[in-house]
């Protein structure tokens, strides 16, 4: 039986598991991402977070979308790294853990530790006014890395975006091969208010949320409607991130997002989840 930890951050659900002494050898954390985040069969997650020693930091995490592919960062998914390491006693309040995208910093900002801040990897990679054909149309795109890819359209109706069928097809299309793109439908409300609807990769379709994402809405927000920070986010769950940011000669820097890390449940994955 694996303990294991599952929480939620602002809608994006992860399970958590302590590896720090190996118990789970490096080859089998793959097929366990795809048995764990099958929803109905086993505990069902949107990604597989794995705690394991760091020589560098409080930690190392390994992180496995829902589809057993590895992604270099989560935002929402930090998060709940950072609550279940100060909850275990991994770390204190004030942290600093080890992902594929360098040392990320976190705090848990609240008495109860269900809210945190994490700094962000900077955005880089921008570019605007992306043409995207598909089937004979021209979708105009702006695109971002903020620790993963991210392809945004900026749309007046998000309640009626195509996030399922042209966020598919964008995920998948020519112009973002070999590794693909998380792609993300954007409303700004005001120039302190933005909603969101994100197509995942690794999850292949809609989430209630994506941290990365609202990086990126962020930052197209304020290249191209003059959106400042610190700016609220809110996704499809409705329950709102906070980005902060200052901008210095055209780059972003000192990014930060605060949400929720809620616990969910604990307990012990037994042999049927896994079949």
């Amino acid at each position: 039986m694996i303990p294991f930890m599952k929480l939620a951050g602002s809608g994006n659900d992860f399970i958590l598991i302590d590896n720090r002494r190996g118990a789970l050898a490096p080859t089998r954390l793959k097929r366990l991402a795809i048995q764990l985040c099958r929803r109905r069969w086993s505990v069902g997650a949107d990604g597989l977070i794995v705690i394991e020693p760091s020589s560098r930091a409080d930690f190392k995490w390994k992180f496995f979308n829902a589809d057993g592919s590895r992604a270099g960062f989560c935002g929402n998914g930090a998060r709940c790294a950072a609550r279940f390491a100060h909850i275990k006693k991994i770390a204190r309040r004030h942290m600093v853990f080890e992902t594929r995208v360098g040392l990320i910093a976190a705090e848990v900002v609240s008495p109860r530790g269900e809210r945190v801040k994490v700094r962000m990897p900077d955005p880089k990679g921008l570019r605007l006014d992306v043409k995207i054909p598909i089937d004979g149309q021209e979708y105009i795109a702006h695109l971002v890395d903020a620790g993963v890819p991210h392809c945004v359209y900026m749309v007046d109706d998000l309640d009626n975006a195509d996030v399922e069928g042209l966020g598919r097809t964008t995920r998948n299309h020519r112009l973002f091969r070999p590794v693909g793109t998380n792609v993300n439908f954007i409303n700004v409300v005001d120039s302190h208010r933005i909603g969101i609807r994100t197509y995942e990769r690794g999850v292949e379709g809609e989430t209630l949320a994506c941290g990365t994402g609202s990086i990126a809405a962020a930052v197209i927000a304020n290249k191209l409607a003059g959106a400042t920070s610190p700016v609220t986010v809110m996704p499809a769950s409705g329950l709102p991130l906070i980005v902060a940011f200052t901008v210095k000669d055209g780059m972003y820097r000192e990014v930060f997002m605060e949400g929720d890390a809620r616990v969910i449940y604990d307990g012990y994955i037994k042999p049927d989840a896994l079949d």
